[in-house]
Protein backbone atom coordinates (compact mmCIF):
# COMPACT_ATOMS: atom_id res chain seq x y z
CA UNK A 1 0.00 0.00 0.00
CA UNK A 2 1.41 3.38 -1.01
CA UNK A 3 1.50 6.37 1.33
CA UNK A 4 -1.11 8.17 -0.80
CA UNK A 5 -3.71 5.44 -0.27
CA UNK A 6 -6.40 5.49 2.41
CA UNK A 7 -6.25 2.82 5.09
CA UNK A 8 -9.35 1.65 6.99
CA UNK A 9 -8.95 0.00 10.38
CA UNK A 10 -11.45 -1.79 12.58
CA UNK A 11 -10.06 -1.61 16.10
CA UNK A 12 -12.21 -3.52 18.57
CA UNK A 13 -15.32 -2.69 16.54
CA UNK A 14 -14.51 1.01 16.04
CA UNK A 15 -13.76 2.14 12.49
CA UNK A 16 -10.89 4.52 11.71
CA UNK A 17 -9.92 6.02 8.35
CA UNK A 18 -6.55 7.66 7.74
CA UNK A 19 -3.74 7.99 5.24
CA UNK A 20 -1.27 5.14 5.00
CA UNK A 21 1.51 7.71 5.48
CA UNK A 22 0.10 8.48 8.93
CA UNK A 23 0.37 4.84 10.00
CA UNK A 24 3.94 4.79 8.66
CA UNK A 25 4.98 7.78 10.80
CA UNK A 26 7.19 5.37 12.78
CA UNK A 27 8.57 2.87 10.23
CA UNK A 28 9.55 0.33 12.89
CA UNK A 29 6.06 0.18 14.44
CA UNK A 30 3.66 -2.72 13.98
CA UNK A 31 1.19 -0.45 12.17
CA UNK A 32 3.79 0.31 9.52
CA UNK A 33 4.62 -3.40 9.20
CA UNK A 34 0.90 -4.13 8.94
CA UNK A 35 0.64 -2.03 5.78
CA UNK A 36 3.67 -3.78 4.34
CA UNK A 37 2.10 -7.17 4.99
CA UNK A 38 4.84 -8.12 7.43
CA UNK A 39 2.68 -8.53 10.55
CA UNK A 40 0.20 -11.37 10.17
CA UNK A 41 -1.61 -10.72 13.47
CA UNK A 42 -3.47 -7.89 11.71
CA UNK A 43 -6.02 -9.45 9.36
CA UNK A 44 -7.48 -7.77 6.28
CA UNK A 45 -11.26 -8.38 6.41
CA UNK A 46 -13.51 -6.88 3.71
CA UNK A 47 -10.92 -4.25 2.87
CA UNK A 48 -10.38 -3.28 6.52
CA UNK A 49 -7.48 -4.12 8.80
CA UNK A 50 -8.97 -5.80 11.86
CA UNK A 51 -7.15 -5.17 15.15
CA UNK A 52 -8.44 -6.90 18.27
CA UNK A 53 -7.55 -4.06 20.66
CA UNK A 54 -9.26 -1.21 22.55
CA UNK A 55 -10.86 1.15 20.03
CA UNK A 56 -11.36 4.01 22.51
CA UNK A 57 -7.67 4.17 23.38
CA UNK A 58 -6.73 3.90 19.70
CA UNK A 59 -8.27 7.37 19.26
CA UNK A 60 -5.33 8.78 21.22
CA UNK A 61 -2.86 6.56 19.34
CA UNK A 62 -4.07 7.79 15.95
CA UNK A 63 -4.19 11.42 17.06
CA UNK A 64 -0.59 11.09 18.22
CA UNK A 65 0.46 9.67 14.85
CA UNK A 66 -1.27 12.52 13.04
CA UNK A 67 0.13 15.38 15.08
CA UNK A 68 3.07 14.02 17.09
CA UNK A 69 1.31 15.61 20.04
CA UNK A 70 -0.27 13.86 22.99
CA UNK A 71 -3.56 15.48 23.93
CA UNK A 72 -5.51 13.87 26.77
CA UNK A 73 -8.69 14.94 28.59
CA UNK A 74 -8.23 16.60 31.96
CA UNK A 75 -9.91 13.68 33.72
CA UNK A 76 -7.90 11.00 31.86
CA UNK A 77 -6.46 8.35 34.19
CA UNK A 78 -5.78 5.25 32.05
CA UNK A 79 -2.07 5.96 31.60
CA UNK A 80 -0.99 2.36 32.14
CA UNK A 81 -3.56 0.97 29.70
CA UNK A 82 -2.62 3.53 27.07
CA UNK A 83 1.06 2.76 27.61
CA UNK A 84 0.27 -0.92 27.16
CA UNK A 85 -1.42 -0.11 23.84
CA UNK A 86 1.59 1.94 22.74
CA UNK A 87 3.85 -1.00 23.62
CA UNK A 88 1.60 -3.34 21.63
CA UNK A 89 1.90 -1.17 18.52
CA UNK A 90 5.62 -0.78 19.26
CA UNK A 91 5.35 3.00 19.37
CA UNK A 92 8.27 3.31 21.74
CA UNK A 93 8.41 7.12 21.79
CA UNK A 94 4.80 7.31 22.92
CA UNK A 95 5.32 4.55 25.48
CA UNK A 96 8.33 6.41 26.90
CA UNK A 97 6.26 9.58 27.15
CA UNK A 98 3.44 7.79 28.95
CA UNK A 99 5.91 6.26 31.40
CA UNK A 100 6.49 9.81 32.71
CA UNK A 101 3.03 9.84 34.24
CA UNK A 102 4.01 12.40 36.87
CA UNK A 103 4.69 14.95 34.11
CA UNK A 104 1.37 14.31 32.39
CA UNK A 105 -0.96 14.59 35.35
CA UNK A 106 -2.91 17.84 35.77
CA UNK A 107 -1.43 20.40 38.14
CA UNK A 108 -3.26 23.00 40.20
CA UNK A 109 -3.38 26.48 38.70
CA UNK A 110 -3.90 29.30 41.20
CA UNK A 111 -5.54 32.63 40.44
CA UNK A 112 -6.22 35.46 42.91
CA UNK A 113 -8.48 38.49 42.48
CA UNK A 114 -8.00 41.47 44.77
CA UNK A 115 -10.86 43.96 44.91
CA UNK A 116 -10.81 47.41 46.54
CA UNK A 117 -13.89 49.65 46.67
CA UNK A 118 -13.25 53.31 47.46
CA UNK A 119 -16.33 55.56 47.34
CA UNK A 120 -17.20 55.75 43.62
CA UNK A 121 -14.17 53.81 42.34
CA UNK A 122 -13.28 50.14 42.28
CA UNK A 123 -9.80 48.70 41.73
CA UNK A 124 -8.93 45.18 40.57
CA UNK A 125 -5.68 43.26 40.57
CA UNK A 126 -5.53 39.71 39.22
CA UNK A 127 -2.57 37.43 39.99
CA UNK A 128 -2.08 34.08 38.26
CA UNK A 129 0.40 31.22 38.57
CA UNK A 130 0.08 30.67 34.80
CA UNK A 131 1.13 33.67 32.73
CA UNK A 132 -0.75 32.35 29.67
CA UNK A 133 -4.03 32.52 31.58
CA UNK A 134 -3.35 36.14 32.54
CA UNK A 135 -2.46 36.90 28.92
CA UNK A 136 -5.77 35.43 27.72
CA UNK A 137 -7.72 37.30 30.40
CA UNK A 138 -5.98 40.58 29.44
CA UNK A 139 -7.21 40.04 25.90
CA UNK A 140 -10.79 39.73 27.13
CA UNK A 141 -10.87 42.66 29.58
CA UNK A 142 -11.24 46.14 28.09
CA UNK A 143 -11.29 49.38 30.07
CA UNK A 144 -12.97 52.49 28.62
CA UNK A 145 -12.92 56.12 29.75
CA UNK A 146 -15.44 58.92 29.31
CA UNK A 147 -14.74 62.52 30.32
CA UNK A 148 -17.39 65.16 30.95
CA UNK A 149 -17.38 68.64 32.46
CA UNK A 150 -18.81 68.74 35.99
CA UNK A 151 -21.63 71.06 34.91
CA UNK A 152 -22.64 68.89 31.97
CA UNK A 153 -22.56 65.76 34.06
CA UNK A 154 -24.80 67.29 36.73
CA UNK A 155 -27.30 68.47 34.13
CA UNK A 156 -27.40 65.08 32.40
CA UNK A 157 -25.83 62.29 34.44
CA UNK A 158 -26.99 59.65 31.96
CA UNK A 159 -26.23 60.94 28.47
CA UNK A 160 -27.91 59.03 25.67
CA UNK A 161 -24.66 58.61 23.75
CA UNK A 162 -21.32 57.86 25.34
CA UNK A 163 -18.06 58.52 23.55
CA UNK A 164 -15.84 55.93 25.16
CA UNK A 165 -12.11 55.67 24.59
CA UNK A 166 -10.30 52.37 25.30
CA UNK A 167 -7.55 52.53 27.92
CA UNK A 168 -4.56 50.19 28.19
CA UNK A 169 -4.55 47.80 31.12
CA UNK A 170 -1.68 47.86 33.59
CA UNK A 171 0.60 44.83 33.48
CA UNK A 172 3.08 45.06 36.38
CA UNK A 173 4.40 41.62 35.37
CA UNK A 174 3.53 38.64 33.18
CA UNK A 175 1.61 37.17 36.09
CA UNK A 176 -0.73 40.01 37.04
CA UNK A 177 -3.24 42.42 35.59
CA UNK A 178 -4.60 45.73 36.97
CA UNK A 179 -7.70 47.70 35.98
CA UNK A 180 -10.39 49.90 37.55
CA UNK A 181 -13.88 51.27 37.06
CA UNK A 182 -16.08 54.00 38.53
CA UNK A 183 -15.95 57.80 38.57
CA UNK A 184 -13.67 60.50 39.95
CA UNK A 185 -12.78 64.13 39.24
CA UNK A 186 -9.51 64.91 37.48
CA UNK A 187 -7.58 68.15 37.12
CA UNK A 188 -9.58 70.75 35.21
CA UNK A 189 -12.78 69.91 37.06
CA UNK A 190 -13.64 67.04 34.72
CA UNK A 191 -15.56 63.98 35.81
CA UNK A 192 -13.81 60.87 34.54
CA UNK A 193 -15.90 57.72 34.17
CA UNK A 194 -14.24 54.33 33.60
CA UNK A 195 -16.12 51.32 32.32
CA UNK A 196 -15.03 47.69 32.07
CA UNK A 197 -16.10 45.07 29.55
CA UNK A 198 -15.19 41.36 29.74
CA UNK A 199 -15.66 39.29 26.58
CA UNK A 200 -17.76 37.55 25.47
CA UNK A 201 -20.12 39.79 27.45
CA UNK A 202 -20.54 43.07 25.55
CA UNK A 203 -21.82 45.21 28.43
CA UNK A 204 -19.72 48.14 29.62
CA UNK A 205 -20.05 48.24 33.39
CA UNK A 206 -19.17 51.14 35.69
CA UNK A 207 -20.25 49.65 39.02
CA UNK A 208 -17.42 47.80 40.77
CA UNK A 209 -19.63 45.14 42.33
CA UNK A 210 -21.15 44.34 38.94
CA UNK A 211 -17.70 44.06 37.35
CA UNK A 212 -16.58 41.76 40.17
CA UNK A 213 -19.61 39.53 39.63
CA UNK A 214 -18.95 39.34 35.88
CA UNK A 215 -15.27 38.55 36.47
CA UNK A 216 -16.12 35.75 38.90
CA UNK A 217 -18.68 34.28 36.47
CA UNK A 218 -16.07 34.39 33.69
CA UNK A 219 -13.53 32.50 35.78
CA UNK A 220 -16.08 29.89 36.84
CA UNK A 221 -16.99 29.26 33.20
CA UNK A 222 -13.28 28.71 32.48
CA UNK A 223 -13.15 25.85 34.96
CA UNK A 224 -11.91 27.70 38.05
CA UNK A 225 -13.38 27.00 41.49
CA UNK A 226 -13.62 29.57 44.26
CA UNK A 227 -11.66 28.11 47.16
CA UNK A 228 -11.48 30.99 49.65
CA UNK A 229 -12.31 34.63 50.34
CA UNK A 230 -10.60 36.87 52.85
CA UNK A 231 -9.81 40.48 53.69
CA UNK A 232 -6.08 41.17 53.27
CA UNK A 233 -6.10 44.79 54.48
CA UNK A 234 -8.46 45.81 57.25
CA UNK A 235 -7.69 49.52 56.77
CA UNK A 236 -8.45 49.65 53.06
CA UNK A 237 -10.79 46.64 53.11
CA UNK A 238 -9.12 44.86 50.21
CA UNK A 239 -11.11 41.71 49.45
CA UNK A 240 -9.20 38.71 48.10
CA UNK A 241 -10.83 35.89 46.14
CA UNK A 242 -8.73 32.76 45.51
CA UNK A 243 -9.51 30.39 42.64
CA UNK A 244 -8.05 27.08 41.57
CA UNK A 245 -8.39 24.69 38.64
CA UNK A 246 -6.56 21.59 37.50
CA UNK A 247 -4.58 22.29 34.36
CA UNK A 248 -2.74 19.79 32.19
CA UNK A 249 0.31 20.80 30.14
CA UNK A 250 -1.28 21.55 26.78
CA UNK A 251 1.67 20.88 24.50
CA UNK A 252 3.37 17.51 24.59
CA UNK A 253 5.07 16.76 21.31
CA UNK A 254 7.93 14.98 19.62
CA UNK A 255 10.47 16.52 17.29
CA UNK A 256 12.35 14.71 14.54
CA UNK A 257 16.13 15.05 14.69
CA UNK A 258 18.50 13.61 12.14
CA UNK A 259 20.86 11.03 13.60
CA UNK A 260 24.55 11.91 13.04
CA UNK A 261 25.38 8.21 12.70
CA UNK A 262 22.71 7.74 10.01
CA UNK A 263 22.28 11.00 8.04
CA UNK A 264 19.46 9.54 6.01
CA UNK A 265 17.31 8.56 8.99
CA UNK A 266 15.26 10.60 11.43
CA UNK A 267 15.34 9.94 15.15
CA UNK A 268 12.40 11.00 17.28
CA UNK A 269 13.31 12.98 20.36
CA UNK A 270 10.93 13.68 23.21
CA UNK A 271 10.23 17.34 23.94
CA UNK A 272 7.96 18.26 26.83
CA UNK A 273 6.48 21.76 26.83
CA UNK A 274 4.45 23.19 29.71
CA UNK A 275 2.05 26.03 29.10
CA UNK A 276 2.18 26.93 32.80
CA UNK A 277 4.93 29.43 33.67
Amino acid sequence: MSNQEVAILNVGGSKFTTWASTLRRFPESRLARMLNGNDHEFRLVNGQFFVDRDGTLFNYILDFLRTLQLSLPTDFSDYQRLQREADFYELHSLADLLSQENLLKPRPEILEVRFLLQETQAFFRVFGSCSNTIEVLAGRVTMFTEQSLRQNWNNNPFPSQKLLTPLPLERPSHHDLVFQCGTDYSAGDQLVARYVSIKPDHRKLINGTNVLGLLVDTLLREGFHLVSTRTVSTEEKVECYSFERMKRPETLFLTANQSPESPGSAQMKLTLMHTQK
